[in-house]
């Protein structure tokens, strides 16, 4: 059977990370879980630590000290995903943006399709975000055509983060040269799969912004992610060396 395992990146998630990681536990095919728990002052990590009692060999979490960003969470749970083998490898949000039901269907889109990393995609058909300000759908819909003109990517959605990687592509990013921390890691990373010549494939999702919880989101994040693509457009992207 494919290990999976699924990527959870946090910071004061105490009113979703239970459910969360108990909706992930209750899909058929053995997924793993591995948070990644940025020192959150509100007891995130007390409660994965009490499941992990009960979900043995399955859930696992890394402690950092301190707020650290969004790309070197995911940059420290490849690594360690890559190290212990796992067959694809999964980014999910925390707080249901992301509907873990959909975590099957990213699956077999590389399992069964043949994609190296599958989107879920917010707008590849159409627009399909639910309790976003339309003011925000706005901004992340034109920053997706922004990018996708830019880099010259056949993207929809390049700043998702609901993303399934077969392990061959991150063990060939070189992923200590990956330069963007906010969600312009998101685009970084789908460009550079994108020019190592692996195919990228957007599986339609419906995004509902967060009930519990406080954003992320800020407005110097999106500022790192525009300067970002314009020198990226300018990189040469080289596979990691062995």
């Amino acid at each position: 059977m494919d290990r999976k395992i699924v990527i959870i990146p946090t910071y004061n998630e105490k009113e979703n990370i239970e459910n969360i990681i108990r909706a992930v536990f209750n899909l058929e095919g053995d997924f793993h879980i591995l948070v990644i728990e940025d020192g959150s002052p509100d007891g995130t990590a007390a409660i994965v630590k009490r499941l992990q009692d009960e979900f043995k060999e399955r859930l696992f979490m890394i402690e950092r000290k301190g707020k650290l960003g969004l790309g070197t969470a995911y940059i420290t749970g490849f690594k360690w995903s890559v190290e212990q083998k796992y067959d694809y490898i999964f980014e999910m949000d925390a707080d249901f943006s992301h509907n873990p039901e959909d975590l099957p269907r990213l699956y077999e889109a590389c399992s069964k399709d043949g994609a190296d990393l599958a989107i879920g995609s917010r707008y590849c058909n159409g627009i399909s975000v639910i309790n976003w300000p339309i003011g925000r759908v706005i901004m992340s819909y034109y920053a997706s055509v922004y990018v996708r003109t830019v880099l010259g990517m056949k993207v929809y959605d390049t700043t998702a983060g609901f993303k399934c990687y077969r392990r061959r592509v991150l063990e060939t990013i070189d992923l200590d040269k990956v330069r963007m921390k906010g969600y312009g890691f998101q685009i970084e990373m789908k460009y550079s799969t994108h020019k190592l010549g692996f195919r990228i494939q957007e599986v339609p999702i419906i995004f509902v912004d967060r009930k519990e919880g406080t954003s992320k989101m800020s407005s110097g994040i999106f500022g790192e992610a525009f300067w970002g693509v314009m020198k990226l457009k300018f990189r040469k992207i080289r596979p990691r060396k062995a």
